[in-house]
């Protein structure tokens, strides 16, 4: 973890901390965005705070994805190494796009709360499990997607219109309570929203509406992984350590 942390945002300047930064900025500054162009109010929710807990998960899903996907590549010189396995490698990077996403949600959250935008959370077994339960299903997915690329180069091309694709399914810019009551049960097949709508109700409480499913994305989650794992076993006579 500190080897991929020095590579790949150095010593020089702010280093480490862009890990925490980039995120950060990111946010912020689709809700300046949003707050210019949108009203006060999304959803009975001050746009804010709806922006905060919608795009922290986007940023967490899309970056664990993309990270994941050259995580072999930028660092197969390791594999020469017989104590590190590929696996150690996605487990680092795993743990660091987690941590930096995580308390860059924090940091903003401080600053709306600061500013008066949003409240202590109302539920905080709810945050945490809708925000867990959304870093091991992107990892999961991440892990797929990347055993797929490694065995077909063509598909790492599709990765990027995969993860636009999640914005729109994943639910991060509306509430499950908009789409119509006769396809909500089928929208929240898709795990992602269900894991989104937990962080939003942990975070807002019954002010607003929401519906999830707690232990839905765990099961996808765990089948993601396990099915990433073995993907990767049977790969890994592809991954070029020359």
């Amino acid at each position: 973890m500190m080897r991929e942390t020095v590579t790949r945002y150095g010593r020089e300047g702010l280093g480490f901390l862009w890990l925490v930064g980039e995120p950060l900025l990111f946010c912020l500054g689709v809700i300046i965005l949003w707050t210019v162009i949108k009203p006060a109010y999304e959803y009975g929710i001050r746009v804010g705070p709806f922006v905060m807990t919608g795009y922290m998960c986007l940023l967490l899903i899309r970056h664990q994805i993309a990270y994941s996907l050259n995580a072999l590549s930028a660092n197969v010189g390791l594999l020469y190494h017989r104590q590190v396995t590929p696996l150690h490698i996605y487990i680092s990077r795993f743990l660091l796009e987690f941590g930096g996403a995580t308390l860059a949600f924090v940091v903003v959250y401080l600053i709306l709360l600061s500013l008066g935008q949003v409240g202590l959370p109302k539920n905080l077994g709810l945050l945490y499990m809708g925000w867990f339960s959304l870093a091991f299903l992107s990892f999961g997915m991440g892990l797929t997607i990347s055993a797929i690329a490694i065995r077909y180069e063509t598909f790492e091309r599709l990765t990027q219109l995969i993860t636009y694709l999640l914005i729109p399914l994943s639910g991060a810019f509306f509430m499950a309570s908009v789409v119509p009551y006769q396809y909500r049960d089928e929208y929240l097949l898709i795990p992602l929203p269900n894991s989104i709508e937990m962080v939003r109700a942990g975070v807002f409480g019954e002010f607003v509406e929401t519906h999830f499913s707690v232990y839905y994305p765990w099961v996808w989650a765990g089948v993601l992984i396990a099915l990433g794992l073995i993907l990767l076993r049977l790969v890994r006579g592809y991954i070029d350590v020359e």
